[in-house]
């Protein structure tokens, strides 16, 4: 017999011997970006007799990373089928849904100007963006539309929306934003994704407001023009005259 050390256990991932590595981000980087690089230094100095796997809760980041885009497609269709069946048009919805590009405009600049990336929470906060900013479009579009059915030209209509519905959408938005100001500032292991959803999703809110208010009456009055006059093509000035 002879005497030797070694492990008190030894680690296994698909019958072969494995090491487990935690790695946590540096200030600044996100957990996408240590995977990329990760991947990128593996490729070029792992030699042939070793491989690597992603576990936990980076194999699910891993794999979900694709399905991010179809969540989004998904998500903008739901919210387009509900209000055409609200509106009983499929013109008018579209004054809401070309609205939410200024508020996903406003995300990208604030975690580009916080030094951010984009990581999951900021698609995160994108998701819950997209109803937020659509609630706001909709206090104006549904505004019009019920004006319009009142008798009241879609030009009139649109100015006298803006004109009431502009401060309960500020209040509405602001007090949202104030609200995410903690996570702005929050330390501690979780400081990083608290940040990322927090800039990301007031910068989207702020730029909702800002640019909102300018672009949500434009859209409202093409499309109520263009919703009007199919109404007009197909039912012609007397149909038009009793559903308004």
């Amino acid at each position: 017999l002879e005497q030797a050390y070694g492990p008190e256990v030894v680690n296994r991932y698909n019958l072969y011997n494995a090491a487990k590595i935690n790695v946590t981000p540096a200030k600044g980087y996100s957990t996408g970006d240590v995977m990329k690089k990760i991947e990128e230094l593996t490729s070029e100095k792992l030699p042939a007799s070793l491989s690597y796997e992603w576990t936990s809760m980076s194999l699910e980041e891993k794999n979900s990373g694709g399905d991010t885009i179809i969540v989004f497609i998904i998500i903008i269709l739901l919210v387009y089928f509900i209000l055409a069946s609200q509106y009983e048009s499929f013109l008018l919805p579209l004054a809401v849904m070309l609205s939410l590009p200024v508020g996903i405009f406003g995300v990208f600049a604030a975690i580009n100007l916080a030094g951010l990336d984009n990581n999951i929470y900021v698609q995160i906060g994108i998701i819950m963006l997209i109803g937020l900013l659509a609630k706001n479009a909709i206090l104006i579009v549904e505004f019009v539309a019920q004006k319009r059915r009142s008798g009241l030209n879609a030009f009139d209509a649109v100015l006298e929306a803006s004109a009431l519905r502009i401060r309960p959408i500020i209040m509405t938005s602001l007090a949202f934003t104030v609200g995410l100001v903690p996570l702005m500032f929050a330390e501690g292991s979780s400081a990083q994704g608290n940040h990322s959803v927090s800039i990301g999703t007031a910068g989207g809110m702020v730029g909702g407001i800002v640019l909102g208010i300018f672009v949500i009456p434009v859209m409202a009055y093409i499309f109520q023009m263009l919703h009007d006059k199919y109404n007009l093509e197909r039912y012609g000035d007397k149909e038009i005259e009793e559903k308004n």
